[in-house]
């Protein structure tokens, strides 16, 4: 059932989901979260298909803030509120409202947004293109006790997770981290086989992704060794090379579906390891509502902690930024040899957290000992 409202209140919008609830049936409210949506026109399909098929495990109330640009200064001073309202199978298993926002109403969403939301529900807002430099800042982050955003979706990824560094706050996290939950899980479940120290790192993956880069602050964060970034045709990530004293442990991934995992003195075996929908994605972030500290140490050891050959898109930043920006990156080992030699451990930025990761299925820090031996789960 859709219900349209032109130049409308948000006190008509409530009033119009409780007609809806009503009209098919359903008045009472069963839902956990409110689920708070910033995009633009463009990309509001895509993120509201998403949301709904992950209302599917979290029914929610959805709302969907889009900022409509005026065309002439005069109507840029008039300000009009437009919704449409979604309930029953329209809305997934959930209710949803779709906020056009026009004029100087553009610049106060929260005031919208806030007689919407559930009573004594958490908030959790996700900005699927355009996020804030400071997502905890923002009138409408500061509703929420999660803020979502995707530094894939960037122009610049690597600048955006710099920026995410700097401005981090508990709550914080980003698409791009759930993307590497099951390579997390499938390394930490390598290194829990054998008996052995890790040496060195390598994390191959596309140029400008930014999970790839994600994971090579984590392994470096968490085992304290030299992690070599390299970069590959894709498509995401495509291999990650751990030298140990037992010999090379390897997952290759060529094709975004099927990767072969390499122990040694085992055979090679093949493991699922497809690259997932954004639905998916979200579905997994919204599993946990308390702060992520895993994340806040690898986000906060720092992309140009990194070693290895710059590539053209690090160039071109490290000339905007200046020659200092990238020291580390250009004295990695070019040799194989000297690759695989022991770097000195680098302390992080964050200590690591005890605290595990609920029910999201992701590894624990404790899965990944600091003291780099494989024996401690």
């Amino acid at each position: 059932m859709k219900i349209d409202l032109t130049d409308t209140t948000a006190s008509k919008i409530n009033k119009a989901l409780v007609k809806g609830r009503r009209a098919i049936g359903t008045p009472a409210v069963g839902m956990v979260l409110t689920l708070v949506i910033v995009t633009d026109e463009e990309n509001a399909y895509d993120a509201l298909r998403a949301a709904n098929d992950a209302s599917r495990e979290h029914p929610s109330r959805t709302l969907v803030v889009i900022k409509r640009v005026s065309r002439s200064p005069r109507d840029r001073t008039k300000s009009r509120l437009d919704a449409e309202v979604r309930v029953g199978a329209d809305a997934g298993t959930g209710e949803t409202v779709v906020l056009r926002l026009y004029g100087e109403v553009s610049d106060h969403a929260q005031s919208v947004v806030l007689p919407l939301l559930l009573p004594d529900a958490p908030v959790v807002v996700w900005w699927s293109v355009d996020a804030p430099r400071d997502p905890a800042g923002d009138p409408l982050g500061a509703l929420g006790q999660r803020r979502v955003t995707d530094s894939y979706a960037a122009e610049k990824p690597v600048h955006e997770l710099r920026s995410r560094a700097e401005s981090y706050e508990p709550g914080d996290t980003d698409l791009a981290w759930a993307r590497i939950t099951p390579w997390r899980s499938m390394l930490a479940a390598a290194l829990d086989q054998i008996d052995c120290e890790v040496v060195s790192v390598e994390v191959a993956g596309e140029e400008s992704n930014p999970s790839v880069e994600l994971l090579a602050m984590w392994l470096a964060d968490r085992l304290h060794v030299h992690v070599r970034r390299a970069v590959s045709a894709g498509p995401g990530l495509t291999q990650v090379r751990l030298e140990t004293t037992g010999g090379p442990i390897t997952l290759h991934r060529s094709d975004g579906a099927m990767a072969t995992l390499a122990l040694p003195g085992q055979p090679d075996r093949a493991v699922a390891l497809k690259r997932r929908e954004t639905s998916e994605l979200l579905a997994e972030e919204l599993r946990r509502l308390d702060p992520d500290d895993t994340y806040a140490s690898a986000l906060r050891f720092g992309v140009d902690r990194l070693g290895g050959i710059p590539s053209a898109t690090q160039r071109a930043d490290v000339s905007a930024r200046g020659p200092e920006s990238l020291p580390v990156r250009q004295k990695a080992p070019e040799s194989s040899a000297e690759s695989a030699a022991p770097a000195k451990a680098s302390e992080p930025a964050l200590p690591a957290s005890p605290a595990g990761d609920g029910d999201t299925g992701r590894p624990t820090p404790a899965q990944m000992p600091p003291v780099k031996k494989a024996d401690s789960p």
